[in-house]
């Protein structure tokens, strides 16, 4: 089976997929690329869609939020038991009343963020599995499926209205733990990449996207603020590894959706490629303003 993201991320890239195909490098289809690198890793999607579909040996990915970290190398070490405990969760939660899930829900939330100073993010522990199981629940349940942190780095997401969410999908989470057996996982920042790469090597860049307008920022994955100087600093590092003959491909808003004249990204990679493709962002509680709007993907090749 295809394998999937075992989270719903805002800017995730399964309804895109098709379309970005196209624009994967050839060397691909030759059996030529031989690491594939993804420093701003989500949920995932086309990491596990280039896993299952090319012959690729090696894979690095890396995020800076440390829960989206620790939920993948939770899946990569004991996937059995995240199933156990999200299959007990699942159960509990759907033989509930509206008022008990809501009672449920809140719970959770509440345990999620009180117990957050007290994970020792960078030795697995028994602590992961639980937490693991308490983040895809929350992501299964809450409104719109985000994940949102505030200011403090609490998950600040409300619960959000389905009858029988699917909680536990065990057998996808199965195929993502199998791609994730041949997986370096990192948590920290994009540049850390750079030491896993090799002229043989694709990377994909998917950065938080720069607002296409004051009321459409969405960039609270984690307390890190990627602004326009991030931006740049990316470019920057962009830059960096086309000098090292590296594949590259990075994807982000396409300010002119709505300002014609503001050329931020054709400016910062005149030197580069730069297409077009349709999404159907749909994180805009406003159903009328949810429709399909142009990002751009940028190649060096």
């Amino acid at each position: 089976m295809q394998p999937k993201p075992f989270l719903k991320w805002a800017g995730g890239k399964t309804q895109l997929l098709r379309q970005m195909s196209h624009f994967f490098p050839a060397e691909l289809e030759y059996g030529k690329i031989k690491t594939y690198v993804e420093p701003f890793v989500g949920g995932g999607a086309v990491f596990l869609y280039l896993a299952k579909t090319y012959n690729i040996e090696n894979f690095f990915i890396s995020d800076i939020n440390p829960e989206l970290v620790i939920a993948y190398k939770t899946i990569q070490r004991d996937v059995e038991e995240l199933i156990l405990h999200l299959t007990q969760i699942e159960n509990k939660y759907l033989s509930l009343s509206d008022i008990e899930r809501t009672k449920y829900f809140y719970y959770v939330r509440g345990q999620f963020n009180a117990l957050r100073h007290q994970i020792d993010l960078q030795k697995p522990n028994s602590q992961w599995t639980e937490r693991t199981a308490q983040i895809i629940f929350l992501n299964r349940t809450c409104f719109n499926g985000l994940f949102r942190v505030n200011s403090t780095g609490d998950f600040n997401v409300p619960i959000g209205r389905y009858s029988r969410p699917k909680i536990c999908n065990a057998d996808n989470l199965r195929s993502v733990a199998q791609i994730l057996q041949k997986t370096y996982i990192y948590q920290g920042d994009f540049s850390a990449c750079e030491n896993f790469i090799d002229r043989h090597t694709f990377v994909y860049l998917d950065p938080p996207y720069k607002p296409i307008s004051k009321t459409s920022n969405f960039t609270a994955y984690s307390q890190h603020i990627f602004d326009d100087g991030e931006q740049i600093r990316l470019r920057n590092f962009f830059k960096l590894l086309d000098a090292q003959n590296v594949k590259l491909l990075l994807s982000n808003s396409d300010i002119a959706n709505q300002d014609k004249q503001d050329n931020f990204f054709e400016n910062a990679y005149s030197d580069y490629r730069i297409e077009r493709v349709k999404a159907n962002r749909s994180i805009n509680s406003n159903t009328a303003k949810r429709k399909s709007i142009n990002e751009i993907l940028i190649m060096n090749y």
